[in-house]
């Protein structure tokens, strides 16, 4: 693909170490294209990666992971996304399996990542671990990962209740990793219903998105305090977008900012016409001349 300077999704992306005094391990990257010089479709690709291991390590797989990614997707011709998003996180998770092995002081390093990437109107998502990717649309939000954690297989086998797994013990231990010694299973799954089953959620890659849509990437650091409808109220309160991941970000920090805050948003532009009729429709309703 051909890198672009001007991406065709309004974006707006912040990182924060939160409250704790520990390093921030947290890594993302945005980056904008033009699927060839033959194929004018415009992409862009969100990664977030939340590192695993202290003395650095983490920071240092979160970023492997993040740069191992967006080179191979970059290197690609947007035309297999799964196929190209796949080999993009096997290739990060090699890396830093290669880099704990050649370092011993890292045993044991690795990085969650979730991976967002709309070529066009089409999003394709593909994750590992408890970084999560949301879909916000007509004032509702759709949380379009599952996480990969003991807590949610506990409740999908019905060992624990839903309301259980907010403040259990084990509900940071994650189950799926990048750097581990067996390459990671990918998930595909993109949720657009929570009564859908695994099958019907792995065919909705390429959703379509619409205009005003936003698609939020971020790391548990955010979702461990701020819920999910709180999550949606205040996007929806800031027609900013770069506002409102910094009021994201704020509001996780005054609950104490336990972990590392990541916070990419990706807005889908409307067209003048949708806005003329957004605003035509609010100066009926209020008696605007």
């Amino acid at each position: 693909m051909i890198r672009s300077k001007f991406p065709h999704l309004h974006v707006a992306a912040l990182s924060h170490a939160g409250l704790s005094g520990k390093n921030n391990e947290d890594r993302y990257e945005v980056s904008s294209f033009q699927a060839s010089e033959d194929d004018p479709r415009p992409s862009v690709l969100a990664v977030v990666a939340d590192g695993i291991g202290g003395h650095k390590a983490g920071e240092i797989a979160a970023e492997l992971a993040v740069n191992y990614i967006t080179k191979r997707v970059a290197d690609s011709a947007a035309k297999k996304p799964l196929k190209t998003l796949e080999r993009a996180i096997h290739d990060a998770s090699l890396a830093i399996a290669e880099h704990a092995k050649e370092n011993e002081d890292q045993t044991g390093m690795g990085s969650t990542c979730a991976c967002a990437w709309v070529i066009g109107n089409h999003l394709y998502t593909a994750y590992v671990g408890d970084s999560r990717i949301y879909l916000l649309r007509e004032g509702q939000i759709q949380r379009l990962t599952i996480d990969h954690t003991w807590v949610q297989e506990a409740f999908e086998k019905g060992l624990i209740k839903k309301e259980q797994m907010y403040d259990h013990l084990n509900r940071h231990v994650i189950r799926r990793h990048l750097g581990g010694a067996n390459l990671p299973d990918v998930d595909f799954r993109l949720r657009v219903d929570d009564s859908e089953s695994n099958e019907e959620s792995a065919r909705n890659q390429g959703f379509r998105l619409e205009a005003g849509d936003i698609v939020l990437a971020c790391s548990d650091g955010l979702t461990d305090l701020v819920w999910d409808d709180e999550i949606n109220d205040m996007i929806r309160a800031n027609k900013d977008i770069n506002i409102a991941a910094e009021a994201l970000v704020d509001l996780a920090n005054r609950r104490g900012g336990y972990d590392n805050i990541t916070v990419v948003l990706l807005a889908v532009p409307r067209s003048e016409a949708d806005e003329q009729k957004k605003f035509g429709i609010l100066d009926w309703i209020f008696g605007n001349d």
